[in-house]
């Protein structure tokens, strides 16, 4: 048989399986997308559910992502030694059984545990897939094409997110948010195992355990300290004690990468302005827009009024605009440079989210002008991602490609985790502000505060009271928002002008 023919032989079935690959990691991306943006929309629904409070719905969203970022360099060290599908194959099972655990949950308690080990699931597949993606498909435009669909398909996860869970709301039970996964991960196995060939890296590093457990102890610590400290009191032992933990464990990580021969973090890439001028743009997307999303469903139905598919289409607003706007962000990256583009995203931001304080101190918000906020918002967020992702990796020489992109996505994580509890503290002090100008001294304004971040304006006998209470303390963390992102929009200027 000729060459040519046994090319004409062999090339369909690989095109073929390059073909379920690429299905088989976008619907992880897909999945991925799907537990942080459609989650939020439920959380009213699970407060009168299971009844969840304040702080419950808080951990709900931080056990997923505490986790995320714990497995993050271990999933990547440990698919590289025993083999990248093998490791993709683990984690979807463990996101898999987790993700009906959570759809089985009766209390807070274990929903919050199961969302733990489904944010282990996810976070490692995260890291597997980029692997299995460069490894399937050798050929740079082959590999081009690829990442391209795996980032539209992404972005339809996190941007489609909300009206899915609601629309899931509308016609099932809030448990379906979870368990469309497990239907989910089984056709993706079915998938692997039919296309994806298995790899390894021959000179996988060792697997870096002092500083994953440094790590992640030091951020949990400081996430419970936030998040607890409204309820237990910041200036008392317990307290005192994890944030010290906290402050012990950062200082313990930094001595243990510094000392180790392969660390997860190289410290002298924070000598590369460039790399620091981008990492800001990692900071501020998770600094102010993807925490305000937790509070954002509430806001829609408790402090405006809307019904649950009416939230997530005002949601759509806030997240369509990081599906539509990248391919400009892109072109507008490569005319203009990183440099400006990834500063003025940051700006947009942050204009947004000043333009929606500034709708929401109306008397009666304007729903118009709050939507057309929430769009500038992820406007601005659109421009920042991409051109961030790839200065971060472009910004270092090839062979720390891998440990930038780590440092790029623990930033995200990390400060996602930090950013939806201290965000929530200026929620709680807005409406405890709110509620002291109509309440007598002695009301336990600290109670009611939570109760009524968690939605339960019939706390108070007149919920008017307590409705115009959610809406000054959104307000609070709008303003919170929109001075943060403008001011690492600064901050990243002024790296990117100092590696100018």
């Amino acid at each position: 048989m000729p060459p040519a023919a046994v090319v004409s032989a062999v090339s369909p079935p690989r095109v073929a399986r390059n073909g379920l690959a690429l299905t088989a990691v976008c619907l992880v991306a897909l999945m991925f997308g799907l537990e942080i943006s459609s989650v939020p929309v439920i959380l009213p629904t699970l407060e009168r559910e299971l009844g969840t409070g304040f702080q419950d719905a808080q951990w709900i969203m931080n056990a997923y992502t505490l986790a995320c970022t714990s497995v993050l360099m271990a999933a990547g060290t440990l698919a590289d030694r025993f083999g990248r599908r093998r490791m993709l194959v683990l984690c979807l099972w463990v996101f898999g059984l987790a993700s009906l655990a959570c759809g089985l949950a009766e209390d807070a308690s274990l929903l919050i545990a199961a969302r733990f080990v489904q944010g282990v699931g996810a976070g490692a597949m995260m890291i597997c897939q980029f692997a299995i993606l460069s490894h399937q498909f050798r050929e740079p435009a082959a590999r081009a094409r690829a990442f391209a669909v795996w980032g539209v398909i992404a972005g339809v996860g996190l941007g489609f997110g909300p009206m899915v869970g609601a629309l899931i709301l509308a016609v099932a039970d809030w448990r379906w948010v979870f368990l469309v996964h497990v239907p989910l991960t089984l056709l993706t196995l079915v998938l692997l195992r039919l296309s994806v060939q298995e790899s390894r890296d021959p000179a996988a590093h060792r697997l870096d355990i002092a500083g994953m457990v440094t790590l992640t102890l030091s951020v949990f610590a400081l996430v419970y300290f936030i998040t607890q400290g409204t309820e237990n009191g910041f200036g008392t032992p317990a307290m005192l004690g994890w944030a010290g933990l906290a402050l012990a464990g950062m200082l313990l990580f930094i001595v243990v990468e510094r000392r180790s021969a392969h660390p997860m973090f190289d410290f002298s890439v924070f000598r590369i302005q460039r790399f620091n001028g981008a990492l800001m743009g990692s900071i501020g997307m998770n600094f102010s827009f993807w925490p305000f999303m937790i509070y954002l469903p509430l806001y829609f139905q408790a402090g405006l009024g809307y019904d649950t598919l009416t939230t997530g289409g005002a949601l759509l607003a806030y997240t369509l605009p990081t599906l539509l706007v990248p391919p400009l962000a892109e072109r507008l990256a490569l005319r203009y440079g990183a440099e400006r583009i990834i500063p003025l995203g940051l700006g947009l931001m942050g204009a947004g989210f000043l333009a929606m304080a500034a709708a929401n101190g109306a008397g009666h918000p304007s729903i118009l002008l709050v939507l057309i906020s929430c769009v500038i918002a992820g406007v601005g967020l659109a421009l920042t991602n991409s051109p961030t992702t790839n200065t971060t990796t472009g910004s270092v020489s090839a062979d720390r490609a891998g440990m930038a992109s780590g440092i790029d996505l623990s930033a995200r994580l990390i400060t996602l985790a930090l950013n939806i509890a201290l965000m929530g503290l200026v929620l709680l002090l807005g409406i405890g502000q709110h509620l002291a100008e109509w309440l007598p001294d002695s009301a336990p304004l600290a109670t009611l505060s939570q109760d009524i971040a968690a939605g339960k304006l019939d706390v108070l006998a007149v919920p008017a009271i307590a409705q115009a209470a959610l809406r000054h303390g959104t307000g609070w963390a709008m303003l919170y928002a929109g001075v943060g992102a403008g001011g690492l929009a600064l901050l990243s200027g002024y790296f990117f002008r100092r590696g100018a």
